[in-house]
């Protein structure tokens, strides 16, 4: 299906945004994924029903379109692959377009250096994180970037960590947190 364009063409001709998604189980729970043309755009937590239609109706007021629930879609089929694969722990790494137009600014460069420099079993300090953006005063800065990840698991925030050794915070929950610094091998498996 390479070069050709997804989607309907609105009154001047132009293809409207296409915004595709549906929901993957896994071992932290279910996870909501959504695409565009240009990648992956979202990804979110704990997706009950709930937290699904509270994700679709942001998505639809910052992307300008009403996203499509499409799971066999070709915009989502490698995305949904890379991430069963990662959970049942044969990929360390995600190859995937990215779709970064819900972030902007130190955010996005933040998010941009951390899916790019810090690898599946390694962790790094807010501080650190701060530093290799050239704000090497900005820790906290990097801990609302964190929060604000559009793309968590992919863009992997779970390895953003307190210098004192401390976990730090998480946008799902610190449980979620361990569990996937587990599955990382960075923290032992939680016993219960």
């Amino acid at each position: 299906m390479a070069g050709r364009t997804v989607g309907r063409m609105d009154s001047h001709g132009q293809y409207e945004r296409q915004v595709v998604w549906a929901v993957v189980g896994t071992s932290i729970g279910p996870l909501f994924l959504a695409a565009t043309r240009d990648g992956l755009v979202n990804v979110v937590f704990h997706a009950t029903d709930a937290v699904r239609d509270r994700a679709l109706e942001q998505l639809a007021a910052r992307l300008g379109t009403e996203p499509v629930e499409a799971p066999g879609s070709p915009l989502l089929a490698e995305a949904i692959r890379q991430v069963e694969a990662y959970f049942a722990g044969e990929r360390h790494d995600f190859e995937l377009p990215l779709d970064w137009s819900l972030i902007s600014g130190f955010n996005r460069q933040v998010l941009r250096e951390l899916a790019s420099g810090v690898p599946f079993g390694t962790v790094v300090g807010y501080g650190d994180l701060a530093g290799r953006v050239g704000q090497p005063g900005a820790a906290q800065a990097v801990g609302a970037a964190m929060g604000a990840n559009p793309l968590p698991v992919v863009v992997p925030c779970h390895r953003v960590v307190e210098s004192d050794g401390g976990i730090g915070g998480f946008g799902g929950g610190l449980e979620t947190k361990r569990k996937l610094l587990a599955l990382e091998g960075v923290l032992p498996e939680p016993l219960f």
